[in-house]
């Protein structure tokens, strides 16, 4: 049974940083690729970031590119999402998922960007 569990949202202020994380089980990380996704608040649900097997091709959304950094550690089955420079429209819910399939979403962990 697949499983994911995101955790380090935060109130942060604007140009602040956080890092998330998404503890995986159930499947052979290493084996796959993985994004971050987030759904502001009465907004659709978007990709942000992604990564592909062995950590090659970490690829941005055009909104984050620049100020977010995805990494995985594969010995511990997690995913990572650094986001530096934060902006009040980064505020979301921030979920993990493994890329192009249907998974069930996790929980999240709530990011709120506010002075």
């Amino acid at each position: 049974q697949v499983q994911v569990e995101e955790s380090g949202g935060h109130l942060v202020q604007p140009g602040g940083s956080l890092r998330l994380s998404c503890v995986t089980s159930g499947f052979t990380f290493s084996q796959y690729a993985m994004g971050w996704y987030r759904q502001p608040p009465g907004k659709a649900r978007e990709l942000v970031a992604w990564i592909g097997l062995d950590s090659v091709g970490a690829n941005y959304a055009d909104s984050v590119s620049g100020r977010f950094g995805i990494s995985k550690d594969d010995d511990r089955n997690t995913l990572y999402l650094q986001m530096n420079s934060l902006k009040t429209e980064d505020t979301a819910m921030y979920y993990c998922r493994r890329l192009n399939i249907n998974d069930p979403w996790g929980r999240g962990t709530q990011v709120t960007v506010s002075s």
